[in-house]
């Protein structure tokens, strides 16, 4: 029985160090995976770095992406849209077309007409010119094409006052410029008011440049056509713009 028990405690002697061999082993390992405390540090910082680099690359796309989703913000409007309103509003007036023909008084009731509504408009001289030829059909039509090739290889600006120029070459006969010329020297008030001769004496003016090349040129031809009257009690008044004159 004592060689049975001294057995037994060998065996569990045997037991036991294996055990702890195994611990010892354990340990061991953990050991060589441990990071001394300073080089966790680094390695927590630099992991920090990095996420922060990869949020920050995100962060472009995703406010893309949810910038046509967000409330209250515009998109940015192209020269295309810009152009496309600006028509819009214009044909909201009910410009008329012009097809061209032989009749002088049609040509100048078109441009008149257009100039009015640029009036309103007050748009930029260049977006005049192309809405303006956006209403032209037929022979007219035609007529600009032949305008546009010889502007474009003369290098001609496209302003309204050019248009005009070439639009009564055109349509608006010498003889019948020459006619509008003597009516505007004849042009007074009489029996109209001064609105009524204001209208028609700015009518007629176009055809008579050389006469109103300046704004006083042009006031004084206006106080010559007033009634007499008038001209008395305007003699001491300054007047320094034309449309100061007319008020």
């Amino acid at each position: 029985m004592d060689g049975g028990r001294r057995g037994r405690r060998r065996g569990r002697g045997r037991g036991r160090g294996r055990a702890a061999e195994q611990d010892e082993t354990r340990e061991s390992v953990g050991d060589q995976h441990q990071v001394p405390p300073g080089q966790v540090g680094d390695q927590v910082a630099a992991a920090l770095l990095n996420v922060v680099a990869v949020l920050e690359r995100m962060a472009g796309p995703l406010e893309r992406m949810m910038e046509p989703q967000g409330q209250g913000l515009v998109p940015p409007i192209g020269g295309e849209d810009v152009e496309a309103r600006a028509l819009e509003r214009f044909q909201k007036f009910n410009p008329p077309k012009f097809s061209g023909g032989a009749d002088p008084e049609v040509a100048e009731v078109w441009l008149e007409r257009i100039a009015d509504i640029y009036a309103a408009l007050d748009y930029p001289e260049e977006r005049q010119v192309s809405f303006a030829v956006f209403q032209l059909e037929g022979s007219a039509r035609a007529w600009w094409n032949v305008i546009r090739a010889k502007w474009d290889q003369e290098g001609v600006p496209r302003t309204w006052a050019n248009f005009t120029r070439e639009f009564e070459l055109k349509f608006i006969p010498p003889l019948v410029q020459e006619r509008r010329l003597d009516a505007f020297i004849r042009c007074c008030q009489g029996t109209q008011s001064v609105a009524e001769y204001e209208v028609r004496f700015t009518k007629l003016s176009k055809f008579a440049p050389e006469i109103v090349a300046t704004e006083q040129d042009r006031i004084h031809r206006f106080l010559q056509g007033l009634n007499v009257e008038l001209q008395e009690s305007l003699a001491a008044v300054p007047m320094d713009t034309f449309s100061g004159t007319v008020e």
